[in-house]
């Protein structure tokens, strides 16, 4: 009998879908739909509904992958977070202005603590976090706590969670628990961004969870994590941020089963980003260092993705020169709004007709309620606009009128998008998509009459803008690929400006042809794997400029939601090796493995002990979440002078009968 893996993608414009037969991992039925934000459920039933075998009873598994934590972070749109530094130097972050990594603007310091052996620096000010942490309830919606040298002695931190879980109602996260990393400035950012993340994915599990419910499934659910392997949905829903990179990771693990190549660089092109990632000798690069989102240098391994604020919905806007600008802000594209709300086509009639005063392309923002606030507003005016949208959506220019203010900041409009309150929505490369008729499932002549406006206000004519945004989106995503595989930044030159960059000048040569005496070609040594909905449009000229062969896998839309299905099982456990000192001479060495530490008097001793433990651990937490007989690598990392990180790492096939 078939037994089949479900393998669900959520991003942030489409959720994604593959029934997977497990045994011959032939791919049996794909379905993909907008993602609906304000309702999870309902986007993840359509996909349910499409993917099903006759006996739901015959799906043993559902892994699942996401970008809503990416996508979160990347547009600033995380929940509000306090930070508690419990034995940071204040000076010294001020010296490093460290503080603009924390991923907060509260953050707060407390006397505590401990040393690298584990000693404490200065007892714990219990009064003072307790104080603080009532203070701050009622205006941030969860709590992030972080310690010095917590990784090695964790009672300060845990004795922080209990002041503030025993004197609030909101949740806490302990720096400790998501990263072993010395690096304190990491661990803090990484427990504010998981914090800032909780109620995100707590929702999407909750959803996932209840659809399933809802359609009889009763197999486990995985969640696949930012390196590519698959953790419970229950480490996923805790640890929300080891997620970031979780689309992206599929994605490459999809493009890499789908075109059966074990080097290739493989771009995902979604509806919010485009992801650029590397398989060699057969895996996904991975980032062992700790993973950066946006400006954020997390501690969270994850793969070595390159993520761009660029895809089908990105926001087509003009800087102060009239330049064409292209995201990264993610807006709902106008032909959707349209066919959803027939009087915004009738209002960009009037606007297309009218001859009375220059256009301004802000007439073409337009601002929608997405989802009822869970708290009331304070501010009047935000109230005001809440009260208008709950009419239908208005174009920004108007709303302002109606509140006789000059920008969004003066009613707390920037507060309630980035809690999605509010939606927004303007011309994006999706619209252009509706002229050419590549893709247009949505009202063609709102996006025609969005695009002609602001063609006119380059002075161009229609085909040549469409042409001119096709090539702006092309060469960013060439130029980010360079970047990403060399490490070094492309930034282009300001407006009328020669370059005066060398880099710079290869790759617009390479572009362009023109210098009259020498040439430029820039060369990629490996197949380029388009995935994602618009790969197709955009890709093949992006490895047509990168002089590379361009492959469009089968299934190629759904890549993501295969690399969920097809994706196996991994456990990781560290410990550390530590040298103690006296009088400048080693005189033992410290295993800490978790909370445990314990001292021997010889380094082969220590590295030995160190092995065997974090392989044991490994091999226990490998069969607890039902991983088939385990292959377990032990690694010895270097750390500094005669510190070691121990690494043992469980992989292999997740058991499709394993209960929930």
């Amino acid at each position: 009998m078939a037994e089949f893996v479900l393998g669900i993608d959520t991003g942030g414009t489409y959720t994604d879908g593959v029934l997977l037969n497990q045994p011959t991992k032939e791919v049996v039925k794909t379905a993909k739909t907008l993602t609906t934000k304000h309702d999870l459920a309902a986007g993840i039933l359509k996909v349910l509904d499409e993917l099903l075998p006759d006996d739901p009873g015959k799906v043993k598994l559902v892994v699942i992958s996401t970008t809503l934590a990416t996508n979160a972070i990347a547009e600033k749109k995380g929940r509000p977070v306090s930070l508690f530094l419990l034995g940071y130097d204040r000076e010294l972050v001020d010296q490093f202005n460290l503080e603009t990594q924390f991923g907060t603007s509260s953050f707060h310091y407390f006397q505590g603590g401990h040393d690298l052996y584990a000693n404490e620096q200065a007892p714990l000010d219990e009064k003072g976090i307790i104080e603080r942490a009532q203070k701050l309830e009622n205006q941030v919606d969860a709590f992030a706590i972080s310690g010095y040298f917590s990784p090695f002695n964790a009672s300060h931190e845990e004795r922080a969670f209990q002041l503030v879980t025993d004197n609030t109602a909101l949740p806490v996260v302990l720096g400790h628990q998501l990263s072993t990393r010395l690096d304190s400035i990491q661990r803090a950012t990484t427990a504010t961004l998981n914090a800032s993340l909780l109620s995100i994915l707590q929702a999407f599990i909750q959803a996932m969870r209840s659809s399933l419910h809802e359609r009889a499934i009763q197999a486990p659910l995985m969640v696949v994590r930012g390196d590519g392997a698959l953790v419970s949905a229950e480490t996923a829903r805790d640890r929300p941020v080891e997620t970031v990179h979780s689309g992206p990771a599929a994605s490459a693990l999809g493009g890499k089963f789908l075109a059966d190549l074990d080097k290739a660089l493989v771009i995902d092109m979604g509806g919010t980003t485009t992801d650029i990632a590397l398989i060699d000798e057969g895996q996904v690069r991975i980032r062992e260092e700790g993973t950066t989102v946006g400006k954020y240098n997390t501690a969270v391994r994850a793969a070595h993705i390159h993520s761009l604020g660029l895809g089908g919905d990105s926001l087509i806007h003009f800087d102060l020169e009239d330049q064409l600008l292209i995201g990264p802000e993610r807006v709902q594209p106008l032909s959707k709004l349209a066919q959803d709300h027939p009087a915004v086509l009738k209002d960009l009639e009037r606007l297309a007709n009218s001859q009375h005063q220059p256009f301004n392309p802000q007439q073409i923002e337009y601002w929608y309620l997405q989802r009822e606030p869970t708290r009331s507003v304070s501010d009047p005016r935000a109230d005001h606009v809440l009260e208008m949208l709950r009419l239908g959506p208005r174009s920004l220019p108007k709303i302002l009128e109606e509140l006789d203010v000059l920008h969004p900041l003066q009613f707390g409009g920037s507060a309630l998008l980035k809690e999605e309150i509010i939606g927004r929505s303007s011309l994006t490369p999706t619209d252009l998509l509706h002229i050419t008729g590549e893709f247009a499932p949505w009202n063609a002549e709102a996006a025609r009459l969005a695009a002609r406006l602001c063609a006119g206000y380059l002075h161009l004519d229609l085909e040549e803008f469409i042409h001119q945004v096709i090539q702006h989106m092309v060469k960013k995503i060439a130029r980010e690929t360079i970047s990403y595989l060399t490490g070094q930044t492309l930034e282009p030159a300001p407006f009328f400006v020669e370059p005066d960059d060398l880099g710079l000048w290869l790759f617009e040569e390479n572009y362009s042809k023109d210098d009259p005496y020498l040439g430029s070609r820039i060369s990629l040594k490996m197949p380029l794997v388009g995935i994602g909905a618009p790969a197709e449009i955009f890709l093949p000229q992006v490895a047509e400029l990168l002089h590379t062969e361009y492959i469009s896998p089968p299934h190629f839309q759904v890549a993501n939601a295969i690399g969920a299905a097809a994706g196996t099982g991994t456990i990781l456990q560290e410990a550390w090796i530590i040298p103690q000192s006296r009088n400048l001479r080693t005189v033992g060495y410290y295993v800490q493995s978790g909370a445990d530490r314990k001292r021997f008097r010889t380094l082969q001793d220590a590295l030995e002990f160190a092995e065997e433990t974090t392989r044991k651990q490994a091999l226990k937490q490998a069969e607890a979440v039902g991983i088939n007989n385990p292959d377990i690598k032990v690694q010895r990392l270097p750390d500094g002078a005669e510190s070691y990180r121990i690494r043992a790492r469980a992989t292999g096939s997740l058991d499709p009968g394993l209960e929930s």
